[in-house]
């Protein structure tokens, strides 16, 4: 219980500092173009940043965890199903869709992951092979596509130049290095600048996001409610059940780390779709009713899983 409540008190600090972004935008703190200052520094800077300070720490055999084949299968899986049942059903634009897929797939892995992995799980560390996943797979992936429906091209330079997936490939390659050499080989006056960085990451997000919640309606684009609910539907009840099938009969996992994969498979959607959309112009209110619905019903399925 003590373990539980620590994690839902994750939800709550989310909540408030999403709260303020709101407030700020309420009280035109900042000016007209706050909200896309702290998406766009959040996605070219700070996140890169992020991401290289806490892969290059980990240990390069937590990174690469045979959890990972889990996380990515389900994470696939429930993408899968949101194009066909958008193919069948909603008929989304492809930039549209693919924040559909994206929000049915993404996982708030840092935020609300940690303190779910270190107070609920007892090892943060769990959380390394999804932050590689999303970050080295599914978000070069997806900001590739949303390259290709917005601009209509894409190249391969275009790709290895997102920052993203730059700050994760250093701290992957950092993480080796230090593995083999046997202790952590990047100077402490430049680990520690860039950490300072990266910090101020999932702060600007949310407060973005609650920046954003400033003068809109959830669910104002009624033709986007069956959609945001089925991803709702996907992400918190869907790909768990998946992973558990996939842990036990596939991996054959059993006690905690079975137990792992199904309660960080129902985290609810990450805050950085938002970002990628608003970097993109595209689905914006689908990204945000989407991750408030599924924020707000993540808790309730991790307490039942939990």
């Amino acid at each position: 219980m003590p373990g539980l409540l620590s994690a839902l008190e994750g939800f709550c600090v989310i909540g408030i500092v999403i709260g303020t972004g709101y407030v700020a935008a309420r009280m035109r703190i900042g000016g007209p173009t706050a909200q896309m200052v702290l998406n766009r520094f959040s996605f070219f800077v700070s996140s890169p940043c992020l991401m290289f300070a806490i892969l290059s720490k980990e240990r390069i055999f937590e990174i690469f965890h045979s959890s990972i084949v889990v996380a990515f299968f389900s994470a696939v899986l429930v993408g899968l199903v949101f194009l066909i049942l958008n193919r069948l059903f909603f008929h989304l634009k492809a930039a549209d869709a693919t924040i559909g897929a994206l929000n049915s797939l993404y996982l708030n892995s840092n935020n609300i992951g940690l303190p779910i992995a270190t107070y609920i799980l007892g090892n943060p560390a769990l959380v390394a092979p999804i932050l590689v996943m999303q970050q080295a797979v599914f978000t070069p992936i997806g900001l590739t596509v949303l390259d290709v429906t917005t601009k209509g091209k894409v190249s391969t330079r275009e790709i290895l130049k997102q920052p993203l997936l730059i700050g994760s490939l250093l701290g992957i390659a950092v993480s080796a290095i230090s593995a083999k050499t046997g202790h952590f080989v990047v100077p402490d006056c430049i680990y520690d600048p860039i950490d300072m960085i990266g910090d101020s990451a999932v702060p600007m997000i949310l407060m973005a996001f609650g920046m954003s919640l400033h003068g809109t309606k959830p669910l104002q684009d009624k033709s986007n409610i069956p959609a945001v609910f089925t991803v709702a539907v996907l992400k918190n009840i869907v790909m768990p059940i998946i992973a558990f099938l996939l842990s036990y009969f596939v991996m054959g996992f059993r006690g905690a780390t079975l137990y792992a994969c199904v309660v960080l498979a129902a985290l609810p959607t990450g805050q950085n779709v938002y970002n990628y959309a608003a970097r993109y112009n595209v689905g914006l209110s689908f990204a945000r009713d989407g991750i408030l619905f599924s924020t707000l019903t993540s808790p309730i399925f991790i307490a039942i899983i939990a």
